[in-house]
């Protein structure tokens, strides 16, 4: 267990993820927040496993969503795991402020820092689960060399910021090439895959790797949410990881 601003928040174990199947992140980006409280109430009884967080500042993606004050609000709300994607320029900058706000894991992109290393460090001080992302454009490559420092891997498999995109194959590469690393070296991060995340995807990200299933529409647009999330549970359920 661990404290943060919202109280005891049970934290995921992250080196003794069910195999048998996957986590369920929905994303709360595709909630309707003007009953936001009903909607994480929801989303939790439906039996979510942590809930992801999709943090932009108009400038690393043209979109802008929600900043720490929204983050302390949504922290007030649920005892889930908040797992924060910061894709904002710099946000080395601002990782203190999530973590103050309740934010239980944050990840960054290789993309938007000058001196990753660093970034990824201070992440670290703040007590929080270091992330990492890379969109679908990067190559596995720009992540290596952090890879011992996270604890967890997030593969977009759509370009972050735009909406109405299909789910990418390209990004069932890199989950097995990331999958391959962590094998290779020994290493303990969690692979998560956030993009066109339904039903139908969840048994190929399954089947490259992927642990944690981050899911907007498919969860939130189609209530009861029990539903959606026992179906993504189900189709990633105990795969042969591919070849």
């Amino acid at each position: 267990m661990d404290r943060s601003c919202g109280g005891v928040i049970p934290l995921i174990s992250w080196s003794q993820l069910p195999s048998e199947r996957p986590l369920v992140a929905p994303s709360l980006l595709s909630a309707d927040f003007s009953r936001l409280g009903e909607e994480i109430a929801a989303v939790e009884r439906g039996g979510a496993d942590l809930l992801h967080l999709d943090v932009m500042d108009g400038h690393f993606v043209t979109n802008l969503t929600m900043g720490p004050v929204v983050i302390r609000g949504i922290r007030k709300l649920t005892k889930l795991f908040l797992d924060t994607h910061l894709m904002v320029v710099e946000p080395g900058r601002l990782v203190r402020d999530f973590r103050a706000a309740g934010a239980d894991g944050i990840t960054i992109h290789v993309e938007a820092c000058k001196d990753v290393a660093a970034t990824l460090a201070a992440v670290r001080e703040t007590g929080a689960r270091v992330g990492i992302s890379l969109n679908p454009d990067t190559p596995v490559a720009a992540l290596e060399p952090y890879l011992p420092a996270v604890d967890l891997v997030l593969v977009m498999s759509v370009y972050p910021g735009r909406g109405g995109q299909a789910f990418m194959p390209e990004a069932l590469l890199k989950l097995k090439a990331l999958l391959r690393l962590r094998a290779q070296h020994q290493l303990r991060f969690v692979l998560e895959v956030d993009g066109g995340i339904h039903p139908g995807t969840a048994a190929a990200v399954r089947a490259h790797g992927a642990e944690v299933l981050v899911a907007g529409s498919a969860v939130f647009g189609h209530p009861p949410y029990e539903t959606p999330i026992r179906a993504l549970r189900a189709a990633g359920a105990a795969p042969g990881l591919a070849p």
